[in-house]
């Protein structure tokens, strides 16, 4: 059957479809309709050579055309279709059963059509009639209505493009379950591409058609196809080159609004020109003064044309290529960057290959060499001898000895540097010889013997004629300063230590302060060590603060009597025969006694006690009162001084210093002397420097008009520093350590403040003995003259 007319849409017909028979539906479930489509195909075919064997006339040629379509002939030729049909029926090759369809579109068995059905004839063919029809508007007018311009999916143009997906930005991933991969622009759906067997991938990748990337196109699914100049660019691209030989990555910036001609066009700023630009610059002018001096000065010569001479000479250095920059050095004058380069000695007889034989070296010479090392070598080689110089080996060191030469001259310096030559002695501060700086301690005069175990404090009386001692047997003994015999004892206690002693400043009277366990002893020694007016001015000083207690009783607001955390009591009618008259109990052990020096006053510190705000205490003697400074004290409290003129308490906690104003009620100054752990403090008696010794080694000078850190920080000591004390009248310190030692300075202070202090070292004082690695406990200075005394771990007190 010819195919149908380009430009031409098969009309449907709408025919009533007949019953089917039971027969059918029975073939559809015994599945007997294998081979059915092959009948039909078969049949075409035949009909379709029979039609080609026959010599037709343009008539018949029509006919077949009309036959061969697959739109229904109408009403009009149904005659013409039943001869058609009988004709086929009458043919000697296979036809179509009669109970199969005819056409692809009809749905209606050739059988059944009989002249009683009526059948819709066939639309006409669009062309042949136009496409718009005549209506009539609202005022009566015709007007044409044209229909739609059906698209046409037939057209054979081998130049159309090739539709485009429009699906937009959606992935394809979303068409994996249909048989398309989108839609055209007229909405037809568009295929997916068909994909080859393993075997003809595996082909295809063998041999690779030109321009195959392996890319595929997202929009349509088929290959990408590429030029071989677009592989080219790709290649260079992935190659991190110049996508092309004219491609240049940096152009030249074109200058469109801006530029030589463009000021007047394009301006940046629409302010007037500056008077700057029209006075000559100053810099310049500065410039040109320089160079009209050089000129003055012969440093710049005007050119010249060179002359022969010199074109010759500047041929014969081009020609002759030198590479060592030493080669052609003439000596000049000591220029700052003129540094000549080190030059190798010239060689001797010994570097010869045949040298003299007195440079040859004998057995014992020979083997010595070898023996030494190669740091010790006078020479690092041996000469040898050689009858022809084509007999010299090869040298061993040949490589390292040129390397070496080159970091010569590779580490040669290019500017000449003036080296100072100072003698480190010199920058050391000029101190006086300490034999100008007698008197000082300088040897050991005499030993206080007696007390059982450690000797933890020793105090020398306001007359310089006393020392007074305690120890871990519990008593306190008073001794002779110059003789070192003990003239009275007293036992304060058989399990307690004695951890403090001291004398109550002032010569009117004559009592010793000693704390043992929770109390503190106000003691009047026996015997001859007191005149009977001393004696009694003592006991009446002690005595005075009963009568006012009694009389001013402490009350609180309510007006109860307010608790004491101090008690102060007369000491049983045994201890009194011994000299101890009063007795103060506290609830804690103190660890230090400071006197005021009004010898009114006393502060003691007790840094195991529960509460802070208990820690520090002052007494009044003369009112037997105690009173707590501190609500709350920030850290734990070691040590405490006043200050010898002014109204100022010094408290000193593990790693602060902190001075009050005590009339004021205020927070002077707070030091930081970086301690890790006080130990001890000593104010000079000017009071305005400060001692600071720790248990890290350390002996720490505050100047308290300077700042806040230390002025000087000395470390001569190999362990903890227990205790440092001024002396009261001498410019001399010392300090004691648990390395057995106690070390003597020279440090003077003026009233200046734009001077400042002097620190000597004068003396190392060794006499006492570590006893589990405890050394010297305690120091003491007496009044006026150069002497010290100590007290150590071994039980003895030393007079230095």
């Amino acid at each position: 059957m010819a195919s149908q007319k380009a430009g031409q849409k098969r009309k449907v017909v709408e025919v009533p479809r007949p019953e089917t028979d039971a027969t059918e539906d029975v073939e559809l479930e015994n599945g007997d309709l294998n081979g059915v489509l092959e009948d039909e195909g078969d049949s075409e075919e035949d009909f379709s050579e029979g039609s080609d064997g026959d010599d037709l006339d343009e008539e018949d040629e029509l006919e077949e055309d009309a036959l061969g379509s697959d739109e229904i002939p109408s009403s009009d030729d149904e005659e013409d279709v039943r001869q058609q049909l009988s004709d086929l029926k009458t043919d000697n090759t296979p036809t179509t059963p009669p109970g199969k369809l005819m056409g692809s579109d009809t749905g209606v068995d050739v059988s059944t059509i009989s002249p009683e059905i009526s059948v819709k004839p066939l639309a006409e063919v669009q062309g042949d009639r136009p496409n718009y029809k005549v209506d009539t508007d609202a005022n009566g007018n015709p007007r044409y209505v044209y229909g739609e311009i059906a698209p046409e999916y037939d057209s054979d143009d081998s130049d159309a493009a090739i539709p485009a997906n429009t699906i937009g930005n959606i992935p394809l991933s979303y068409y994996d379950a249909y048989p398309h991969i989108g839609y055209d622009i007229n909405g037809r759906r568009i295929a997916r591409p068909a994909k080859g067997e393993a075997l003809d991938s595996l082909l295809d990748s063998i041999d690779v058609p030109e321009g195959w990337t392996g890319l595929t196109d997202p929009n349509t699914g088929k290959p990408s196809q590429l030029s071989r100049g677009e592989l080219e660019v790709l290649k260079k691209l992935t190659r991190s080159e110049a996508p092309g030989e004219g491609y240049d990555p940096y152009p030249d910036m074109v200058e469109y609004f801006t530029g030589k001609g463009m000021e007047d066009t394009m301006p940046l700023s629409g302010a007037p020109e500056p008077k700057r630009r029209f006075v000559p610059s100053m810099h310049e002018h500065k410039r040109v003064m320089k160079m009209v001096k050089a000129i003055k000065e012969g440093r710049i010569k005007p050119y010249r044309e060179p002359s022969p001479e010199d074109k010759e000479r500047e041929e014969a250095e081009r020609e002759y290529a030198s590479y060592d920059i030493w080669s052609n050095e003439v000596p000049r004058p000591d220029h700052p960057m003129n540094v000549p380069a080190p030059k190798l000695p010239p060689p001797g007889y010994e570097e010869s290959y045949h040298p003299p034989p007195e440079y040859l070296p004998d057995k014992q010479e020979r083997d010595a060499w070898q023996q030494q090392d190669d740091e010790d070598r006078d020479r690092e080689f041996l000469p040898e001898d050689h009858s022809a110089l084509r007999k010299v080996p090869g040298y061993a060191k040949f490589v390292k000895e040129k390397f070496e030469r080159c970091l010569d001259l590779y580490l040669a310096p290019r500017v000449r540097r003036s080296k100072l030559n100072i003698d480190p002695e010199s920058l050391l501060p000029k101190l006086p010889d300490p034999s100008e700086l007698k008197p000082f301690p300088t040897t050991c005069a005499a030993l206080f013997r007696g007390h059982e175990g450690r000797v933890r404090s020793v105090a020398i009386d306001p007359s310089g004629k006393y020392v007074a001692s305690g120890g871990d047997d519990g008593t306190a003994r008073v001794w002779e300063l110059i003789t070192g015999r003990q003239l009275w004892r007293v036992r304060l206690s058989s399990s307690d230590a004695v951890n403090v002693v001291s004398w109550r400043p002032g010569n009117d009277a004559c009592i010793l302060a000693a704390c043992c366990g929770d109390s503190v002893h106000f003691i009047i020694p026996q015997g001859d060590l007191c005149s009977p007016d001393t004696e009694t001015r003592s006991r009446e000083v002690l005595d005075s603060g009963f009568g006012y207690a009694a009389a001013n009783p402490s009350k609180t607001t309510a007006g109860k009597d307010k608790p004491s955390s101090a008690t102060w009591l007369r000491p049983p009618p045994n201890l009194q025969e011994k000299g101890i008259l009063l007795t103060l109990t506290l609830r804690s052990t103190p660890k230090t006694l400071v006197w005021h020096r009004r010898a009114d006053y006393l502060s003691t510190v007790c840094p195991a006690t529960a509460t802070t705000s208990t820690a520090v205490a002052i007494h009044t003697l003369s009112k037997h009162q105690t009173q707590h400074p501190f609500k709350r004290l920030k850290g734990l409290a070691q040590t405490v001084c006043f200050h010898p003129s002014k109204p100022l308490f010094f408290v000193a906690t593990r790693q602060r210093i902190r001075i009050y104003d005590l009339q004021l009620q205020k927070l002077e100054k707070e030091l930081q002397p970086g301690a890790r752990w006080i130990s001890a403090i000593s104010l000079h008696p000017m009071g305005s420097n400060l001692l600071v010794s720790s248990y890290d080694r350390r002996l720490l000078w505050h100047d308290l008009d300077l700042g806040q850190t230390p002025y000087k920080t000395l470390r001569y000591h190999t362990k903890a520093i227990r205790a440092v004390k001024f002396h009261p009248t001498l410019p001399l310190f010392a300090d004691a350590s648990d390395d057995g030692t106690l070390q003597v300075f020279h440090g003077k202070v003026v009233g200046d403040s734009l001077e400042n202090a002097t620190v000597v070292p004068l003396k190392v004082l060794r006499g006492h003995r570590v006893v589990r690695d405890l050394g010297v406990l305690e120091v003491e200075w007496h009044p006026r003259e150069a002497w010290c005394v100590s007290a150590g771990a071994d039980g003895v007190g030393n007079v230095c």
